[in-house]
């Protein structure tokens, strides 16, 4: 793993989280996407080199919204760059851990995608992310 990509916050109401971050930071949203597949819509924040993810469901099946109803609003996930991120995949799977995912997926912010669960990490749900080619 190269280094924390972003760290996942699983928020409420997505406008709303964007004025408190950017009051926060001292910094505008750089990105906005929406990703169907997770039913998540996503603003992106830099903060050096690593980036704060807001998380929004967009619909009530989502995993965030079962996140959200479950725990409340809060850390989702913590993502780590990689840079092959099957082999990533396959390392981890070597060694026990768990993934959500037999193979990477998209992701936002132009990222292909894998979850270890959090039973294998601690209670921490961990996405590898490693850019599309």
């Amino acid at each position: 793993m190269n280094k924390i990509e972003h760290i996942g916050i699983a928020v409420s109401n997505l406008k709303e989280a964007m004025e408190t971050y950017e009051q926060l930071l001292g910094t505008a949203c750089y990105k906005l996407e929406e990703v169907e597949s997770e039913g998540v819509k996503t603003a992106f924040f830099k903060v050096g080199e690593s980036k704060i993810e807001l998380l929004e469901a967009s619909n009530e099946n989502s995993p965030i919204a079962k996140f959200i109803a479950k725990k409340g609003e809060g850390i989702h996930h913590i993502a780590f760059d990689v840079t092959d991120i099957r082999e990533s995949m396959k390392e981890l799977a070597e060694k026990g851990f768990q993934l959500l995912n037999e193979q990477p997926k998209d992701g936002a912010d132009n990222k292909l995608v894998a979850f270890v669960h959090p039973k294998s990490s601690n209670g921490v749900l961990v996405e590898l992310c490693q850019e599309k080619p």
